[in-house]
């Protein structure tokens, strides 16, 4: 798939207005697309995929630290109406439904977002696992659920995790969440097991001191800072602003819905009303770019490549600032979310261009317009409406 635009390739700071789009097919087909930017597939680098149900969870808020947080989040609504669909038993082997259902749903909340590519923060998976999802799961990553509460998830240590990493993927690891000496001394922690490499990625990092900050900048290393969840749990969040003062990698990810924002658009929400001197570019950047280097993830991720637009987000212009313009993207407003030259979801008009089996797809209307989707996430909303005996709404689909 080629944009016209007689550019070369673009970094993330670059975008394509009113692109045109050549597919490489017999007929070389032209997609003549106005009114429209072309984005890089945003990438989510925090996601808890079978977290996903609403409303969020936690009567006791402000936790002291998200430890605390987990054991009550058991009680709630939210956790026991999950539970009449999947009966968690404290198993994280979720190759298999009801579980893996639970996470495609998971997985369809970031695409209809316009995210690609997500991490799910959990111990590693069988391969059918990532194969049965809508979007791309990274399955290249090394994990620890938090120094604090070790791997009681599933994994090894964390030392063992680090050297499985073999410094060629991301270890990652909850830390600093919360505001007590509990998560204050994690990081030094961590620096003392010899855990702060540049492959490694925290998670929150709210306790993280300027000092702790400038230690991870030197490092090479990343934080994915959570907003939502974080202010939500906490009452507070990472020092984002000397994150950027001293350079250090940050990236974004939603958390799962029981604690976080609905998507990454609405992370890009609460940020913009919480952070107002953060640019909008500067917020794209932390969820292609940056992400790209905190998740060892291929170059192609990171550069809009108008000569072969593997992956490409298509969105309605409304907006004559493209960064602004994506702030505030509606689920109608994606015409094409493609990834790894694979449609995944967009206007129903473009599909037939790709040559893609239709039966690998299913369509649904939203505002008046026809939109197709890869798989069926009807289906699995039907499936737990049949569960539970009456219909769930989850803010994060379309229908």
């Amino acid at each position: 798939m080629k944009i016209l635009a007689g550019q070369a390739v673009l970094t993330a700071d670059d975008v394509i207005q009113d692109p045109q789009i050549k597919l490489r097919s017999e007929d070389e087909t032209i997609l003549k697309i106005p009114d429209s930017i072309a984005y890089l597939p945003l990438i989510n680098s925090h996601d808890h995929l079978v977290g996903n149900w609403t409303p969020q969870a936690g009567d006791k808020r402000p936790y002291p630290n998200s430890h605390i947080w987990v054991e009550d989040m058991k009680q709630s609504q939210s956790f026991l109406e999950r539970n009449k669909f999947w009966l968690n038993d404290g198993s994280f082997v979720l190759s298999a439904p009801p579980a893996l259902t639970v996470a495609r749903l998971g997985a369809y909340k970031n695409l209809f977002s316009g995210c690609g590519i997500v991490q799910d923060h959990g111990p590693l998976q069988q391969d059918s696992y990532y194969e049965a999802m809508p979007i791309k799961v990274i399955k290249r990553y090394r994990q620890c659920h938090s120094l604090t509460l070790g791997n009681w998830w599933g994994g090894e240590s964390p030392q063992t995790e680090m050297d499985l990493s073999g410094g060629e993927m991301p270890f990652i690891v909850h830390i600093g969440e919360g505001t007590d000496e509990i998560t204050h001394q994690e990081f030094a922690q961590l620096k003392s097991n010899g855990l702060l490499k540049e492959n490694t990625l925290m998670i929150h990092g709210i306790a993280f001191s300027e000092d702790d900050i400038i230690d991870i900048a030197r490092a090479g290393a990343s934080v994915c800072w959570c907003p939502s969840s974080n202010f939500y749990l906490i009452g507070k969040t990472f020092d984002i602003t000397s994150a950027i003062k001293h350079n250090a990698n940050v990236v974004i990810g939603t958390d799962s819905t029981m604690s976080g924002a609905i998507n990454l658009i609405g992370e890009f929400d609460l940020i913009r009303q919480k952070f107002p001197q953060i640019s909008p570019r500067e917020l794209y950047r932390m969820v292609t770019e940056n992400a790209v280097k905190a998740l060892y993830l291929p170059p192609r991720y990171a550069k809009l490549d108008p000569e072969n637009a593997e992956n490409l987000l298509l969105v309605d212009q409304n907006n004559s600032d493209p960064f602004e313009n994506l702030m505030n993207l509606k689920m109608s407003e994606i015409k094409l979310l493609v990834v790894d030259s694979i449609p995944l979801y967009g206007d129903g008009i473009y599909l037939k261009s790709f040559g893609k089996q239709i039966r690998d797809y299913s369509f649904f209307d939203i505002d008046g317009r026809e939109k197709f989707v890869v798989g069926d996430p009807q289906m699995i909303s039907q499936e737990i409406d049949l569960a539970l005996g009456y219909h769930k709404d989850f803010p994060f689909l379309p229908f």
